[in-house]
């Protein structure tokens, strides 16, 4: 087994004999599929402790997403945690940057239901029409941190984990998140580049599988961080990492 990555064992935010957690940078696929040269689930191989222990991941995030993500080491550690995230006993916090200022109401609830929309190019969630059979329930809870006429820092409570949720319910709310492109997201706020999708995993509370509660943050990526800062929100980054 080749030593693993100093960026990777950098990215390192826990681990025991049941659980790796780990800070994924932005522009990085949790796992491996069209277009991707490189995944953190292929990754993980440089924590096996043999052949046929190989850490899985227990969840996703997408690829324009930072933050914290979670690998089970064993099997039962593997079965733990899959069962925690269908189960929704696991607890994700993201923080986002949204265009167009606060939401309306400033704190509440997204339920919508969603579905997906297959194109040529990409694959979108929206909101599903009524007559849609293959709709999903989704709900997302939300408050607003701070915001200017041009954007907002909000926290995002997923209380289900569709494909998408976050940016395709932030866009329903009106209020796409900074740099989704897919979603409607500005690439310029208040006179400020966006370096990407402003969307981060901030912390991830669920059972860990040896007993007791796995509780792991991250903080934003300096990307993220530099933009808030720009837009006057550094002080509710500070006193709400997740």
């Amino acid at each position: 087994m080749s030593a693993t990555p100093a960026w990777l064992q950098m990215a390192l935010l826990y681990e025991d004999k049941a659980v790796l957690a780990f800070n994924k940078p932005a522009g990085l696929a949790s796992q491996g599929g069209r277009g991707q040269v490189q995944d953190l689930e292929s990754l993980l191989v440089h924590f096996a402790v043999s052949t046929t222990r190989r850490p899985h991941l227990a969840h996703r995030l997408d690829a324009e997403t930072s933050g914290v993500i979670v690998a089970g080491r064993t099997k039962a550690a593997i079965a733990h945690l899959n069962e925690a995230f269908a189960n929704r006993a696991a607890q994700k916090t993201y923080l986002a940057i949204l265009c167009g200022g606060a939401p309306e109401p400033p704190t509440g609830s997204i339920a919508v239901p969603l579905e997906k929309i297959q194109t040529p190019r990409q694959t979108i969630m929206r909101p599903a029409r009524p007559e849609a059979d293959a709709a999903v329930s989704a709900l997302t809870h939300y408050d607003t941190l701070a915001a200017s006429p041009a954007a907002a820092l909000v926290r995002l409570r997923p209380q289900t984990g569709r494909m998408h949720q976050l940016r395709a319910h932030s866009a329903a709310l009106g209020r796409p998140i900074a740099g989704d492109q897919r979603y409607g997201g500005l690439s310029t706020l208040g006179g400020h580049a966006v370096p990407g999708l402003m969307l981060h995993a901030a912390r991830l509370v669920c059972p860990h599988p040896l007993g007791g509660t796995l509780d792991v943050g991250a903080p934003p990526p300096a990307s993220f961080t530099a933009l808030a800062e720009a837009l006057g929100f550094a002080q509710a980054v500070q006193e709400n990492p997740a």
